[in-house]
């Protein structure tokens, strides 16, 4: 699915008043590196409200056809954590659902999601710790938290359980030079990460044992395509790792995400975009509930996956002589059973 698949909607102006709730009437700008995002990408297919924030940035970055008045546009701050905020109300009012809430942990309630702005962030106090005591999420306007926040969008479950482990590690050990095994993989995931969802279990199999041919080469007609979805498909990969976004705006063929395999029944491959995506948090959440709750966790227990190798996602790796670059495609180690 691209932005123009995407039902029409009345979208909001893309300027925004002091709150960080709602857009309004003053004018607002992003800077140039925006304009590097290309927004039908396929593997930004799967993010929620794709299509209001790609508008919306998009006339941020003065890319719009209307030609832009520089000299009369005032920065203001805090405009993605606004867009993100406007997005997640959408989505709630979209699927008639309350908006997303933290997970529990220690002595604190659950509390609802709200981007705010980085200077609400006390000094000293950790990222995670303030996002699981308050439910808001320090947001600065540059790409990285922009993909951060699509993301929170896109698996919200998944988002806070990752943020319950944060701050249990951190209850336990506190903040060191080190973050140990269980929070270096959780950061692993967070940041690079990327879900390989098969109703074939060979194909999954076949990723984490670093064949290649078995995983990518072989099956390709068995997977997904991002903007042509398939009933009969088999295998997808979603990007979950905002960092791992951000590094797509410059696609290189050596870019490895750290993956996780979810099995799915071949119905999976039957709904639509945004049943899969909900389906799919609630899948992944679990899996990596019962993976951090493992004594032995790091982020070794996360499979290596040259991320333009994914069927479809690159136009070269068409050819199976793509797949050759041992540079890239390694034998890497054998998973042990």
């Amino acid at each position: 699915m691209t932005t123009t698949d995407l039902p029409a909607k009345h979208y909001q102006t893309a300027s925004f008043d002091a709150s960080t709730n709602n857009p309004s009437a003053c004018n607002s700008t992003l800077d140039d590196s925006f304009a590097a995002i290309d927004w039908q990408a396929p593997w930004l297919c799967h993010l929620n409200q794709l299509g209001y924030i790609s508008k919306i940035i998009i006339q941020l970055s003065g890319l719009n056809n209307e030609p832009a008045q520089t000299d009369k546009i005032e920065h203001t701050p805090d405009i993605i954590a606004k867009v993100l905020n406007t997005a997640l109300q959408q989505q709630a009012n979209d699927l008639q659902q309350s908006l997303p809430q933290t997970k529990p942990a220690l002595n604190n309630q659950a509390k609802t999601l709200r981007f705010v702005s980085q200077d609400a962030l006390p000094e000293g106090e950790a990222y995670e710790s303030f996002i699981g005591t308050t439910g808001n999420i320090p947001t600065r306007d540059n790409l990285h938290d922009l993909f951060n926040g699509s993301i929170w969008l896109t698996f919200p479950k998944t988002k806070a359980l990752l943020n319950y482990y944060h701050m249990l590690e951190i209850e336990q050990q506190g903040i060191g030079s080190s973050r140990g095994r269980v929070r270096d993989t959780i950061t692993v995931f967070d940041e690079n990460g990327a879900i390989l969802v098969t109703a074939e279990s060979s194909i999954g199999e076949a990723l984490i044992n670093f064949d290649w041919q078995g995983s990518l080469v072989a099956p390709r007609d068995k997977w997904d395509k991002s903007k042509q979805s398939n009933n009969q498909s088999q295998a997808a990969v979603y990007i979950f790792g905002h960092a791992l976004l951000e590094k797509l705006l410059q696609p290189r063929k050596a870019l490895c995400a750290h993956s996780i395999v979810i099995h799915v029944a071949q119905d999976f491959f039957t709904l639509s975009l945004s049943e899969r995506i909900g389906h799919l948090d609630q899948k992944v959440t679990d899996y990596m509930d019962a993976l951090l709750s493992q004594p032995d966790v790091t982020p070794r227990k996360l499979s290596p996956l040259p991320i333009l190798g994914v069927p479809h996602f690159w136009a070269e790796n068409a050819n199976p002589s793509f797949y050759e670059d041992c540079q890239v495609f390694r034998s890497g180690r054998r998973r042990q059973k």
